[in-house]
């Protein structure tokens, strides 16, 4: 394209009149997102491409992962995945690249003159270069969609396995949801990581938040179960429903080994009772009296007040 490339790059030597229509085509855009990103930000992000664009074009190669677009695809990168995390939509992603095919279109024609196929001939390698310049912008958005994605499902995994400390030496796991493979790996790396910086002896797994309990399920709790054995500390199950237990029999789950509540309030008392600890009543405190039952009391309440 050594020509058009000419061409083009006779087109980008006028940075400014190209950043003002590009920029200003966004903005006019009907999907422009003005709640996540201003005019400022796109003109610094345009200030920056166009050079980087003048620069992969000088090298006459119609190939956008050549490593003389390397700097434009390190961009794309950049502003692909940023927009992925601040929710931005695919077409609102590749709006960017895009949107730039106008203005170099009017460059073209007003630079190229009374030469119908000079314009022609680099309005076609304008809009190729671009369209692949927006299908490599889409494919790193869905990459970074992904991976937005999953980090929220570990986040969340996280947040719904809670390892709490009940009493010195006693933890708790309480577990709401499904439990598969993979959150059983959370659950066993965050349980045995605070039973080692806490050194419990017992942690209590609740199962009161689980709606069933299948075979697979069930493997889970016990590999659970062993792992923390092998850290020193026994584990109790709580939360056992009736109908959980009617499953769990009718599966034939061993679960002879592991001591099993139907409460948390059971297990705990269970806990105390292995840690050799006991939890008494004391004596209630008096209930203070209000000013107005000392007024409406006998003379001698009053006295003593």
């Amino acid at each position: 394209m050594a020509k058009e490339g000419n061409l083009l790059n006779e087109v980008l030597q006028d940075e400014n009149a190209v950043l003002q229509n590009w920029v200003q085509g966004q903005v006019s855009a009907p999907g422009f997102r003005s709640d996540r990103t201003s005019r400022e930000e796109l003109t610094e992000q345009a200030r920056r491409f166009v050079p980087l664009l003048a620069d992969a074009v000088k090298s006459e190669t119609a190939d956008v992962h050549a490593p003389a677009w390397s700097g434009v695809r390190q961009m794309l990168d950049e502003v692909s995945y940023e927009r992925a995390r601040q929710g931005f939509s695919p077409s609102e992603t590749a709006l960017f690249v895009l949107s730039l095919k106008q203005p170099l279109f009017e460059r073209i024609r007003s630079t190229a003159g009374k030469d119908p196929d000079r314009v022609l001939a680099a309005t076609w390698e304008v809009n190729a270069m671009l369209d692949k310049l927006g299908l490599y912008t889409m494919e790193v958005f869905q990459r970074g969609r992904e991976g937005v994605i999953i980090r929220q499902q570990q986040e969340l995994l996280e947040l719904s396995t809670p390892v709490v400390t009940l009493w010195d030496g006693v933890l708790a796991l309480p577990i709401i949801g499904t439990l598969d493979s993979a959150r059983t790996q959370v659950v066993m790396e965050s349980l045995l990581q605070r039973i080692v910086d806490t050194g419990a002896a017992i942690a209590i797994i609740d199962i009161t938040g689980v709606p069933t309990v299948d075979t697979l399920t069930a493997q889970h709790l016990l590999k659970t179960v062993e792992a923390a054995r092998l850290m020193g500390a026994e584990c109790i199950i709580s939360g056992i429903r009736p109908q959980i237990a009617q499953t769990i029999v009718h599966l034939g789950v061993d679960l002879g080994s592991v001591i099993t509540k139907a409460t948390l309030a059971d297990a705990f008392a269970i806990a105390m009772k292995r840690l050799g600890l006991a939890v008494t009543r004391v004596q209630a405190p008096s209930r203070r009296r209000a000013p107005d039952d000392l007024e409406s009391g006998s003379p001698s309440d009053r006295n003593e007040r």
